[in-house]
């Protein structure tokens, strides 16, 4: 027990005004400080990119979603198949040298903001549409690649149903997907023809195609490509029409978080490098072939660039400088992937359309890759 002379000399003193002064400016210092340590970590934390974390994991995760042929799902043999898969190898064979280096994650319209906000999934290519409320950092605060296809929001009906324009929908109940920019789209054109009709809501794309084949609704809505590979999955597709009219334009592009330049540059240049191999007719079959005329013509600039001969184009991206190289081998060029999805010969067959290289009439164009 301390004496009673050592209790007096613990009591505090009183401060003098200087020793005040001395010690608020302390206190403000190391708020000041603390605010500034503060901000240091948050430019260090954008300054880490997730496309470090790719290459350290070894493997890239990616949300799809699972459940649209052509575009991503789930084949016979297991493994998942579909254009939107492909784009995930593509850019896993260009930071990791390996198209397999992926895991593939379904995620369903609600979930797929929160899964890439959250690190749950590095990119999403899954059937999500280019917008200013997604892109923007007042919304989403999404970067998103080049679109990888180009669509528009429709409607399919029963063919014995009768009906041929939207107008024959008065007073029906539509199937649609619930917080997505199909139900906003539907709603903004039908009051804008005075139209009514009773949104029945579903949080998942299969939930809207039950809903529509059980009787549950005279239509369901989606984009085109979905209503497409949805009937093809039908047991009668024949007997299911899409009608004419384009309810929106649906831009689909990959998207990544928007405070990552680095990943967001990466996967912008690997698809247009996709773009870029079509247009100088570079094939996964002839891809070897083009490298060594490129590597033995120094008069082919831009082809040399462009497979990594001459220049340090992927180093700009931290990416190895034949990254091109690697991407077409593993996944063939743009429209080799479109066709084997989406082509003539493919189960779900849609005519590329706008989704032309741009030397054929379509929008699929890559600026310079120099």
């Amino acid at each position: 027990m301390p004496h009673a002379k050592e209790k007096h000399n613990n009591k505090a003193k009183p401060q003098n005004r200087r020793s005040v002064q001395r010690q608020s400016k302390y206190i403000f210092n190391s708020i000041a400080l603390s605010i500034l340590c503060s901000g240091c970590a948050t430019i260090n934390s954008i300054d880490t990119s997730r496309l470090d974390l790719i290459k350290k994991r070894g493997e890239l995760v990616c949300g799809v979603s699972g459940k649209i042929p052509g575009f991503s799902f789930l084949g016979k043999d297991g493994n998942y198949k579909g254009l939107d898969i492909e784009i995930c190898q593509a850019i896993a064979a260009a930071v990791l040298g390996d198209k397999n280096r992926v895991q593939y994650r379904p995620l369903t319209a609600t979930e797929r903001f929160t899964a890439l906000k959250t690190g749950e999934v590095d990119l999403l290519s899954r059937n999500t549409t280019f917008n200013l409320s997604r892109d923007s950092v007042g919304g989403n605060g999404l970067t998103f690649g080049p679109v990888v296809f180009h669509d528009g929001q429709g409607l399919m009906v029963k063919k014995n149903s009768k009906i041929k324009r939207i107008e024959d929908l008065n007073k029906s109940n539509i199937c649609v997907g619930s917080g997505t920019t199909t139900e906003q789209n539907l709603n903004d054109t039908f009051q804008e023809n005075n139209i009514e009709y009773k949104p029945i809501k579903y949080q998942d794309l299969n939930q809207v195609i039950a809903g529509y084949r059980q009787g549950r609704c005279k239509a369901m809505t989606s984009d085109r490509s979905q209503l497409a590979a949805a009937r093809s999955s039908f047991k009668n597709p024949s007997q299911h029409i899409i009608l004419k009219e384009i309810l929106s334009k649906e831009p689909l592009a990959p998207a990544s978080m928007g405070n990552d330049q680095k990943l967001g540059d990466a996967i912008r240049w690997v698809i247009f490098a996709l773009f870029s191999a079509e247009e100088y007719g570079i094939t996964q079959q002839n891809i070897d072939s083009k490298l060594s005329l490129a590597k033995r013509n120094p008069k082919l600039s831009s082809l040399r660039r462009l497979l990594g001969v001459d220049g340090e184009l992927g180093k700009k991206l931290d990416l190895p400088n034949d990254f091109v190289v690697k991407v077409i081998k593993a996944t063939g060029n743009y429209g080799e992937i479109y066709n084997r999805h989406l082509g003539p010969n493919s189960g779900v067959p849609i005519k590329r359309g706008l989704n032309n290289n741009f030397l054929n009439g379509g929008l699929m164009i890559a600026p310079p890759i120099n």
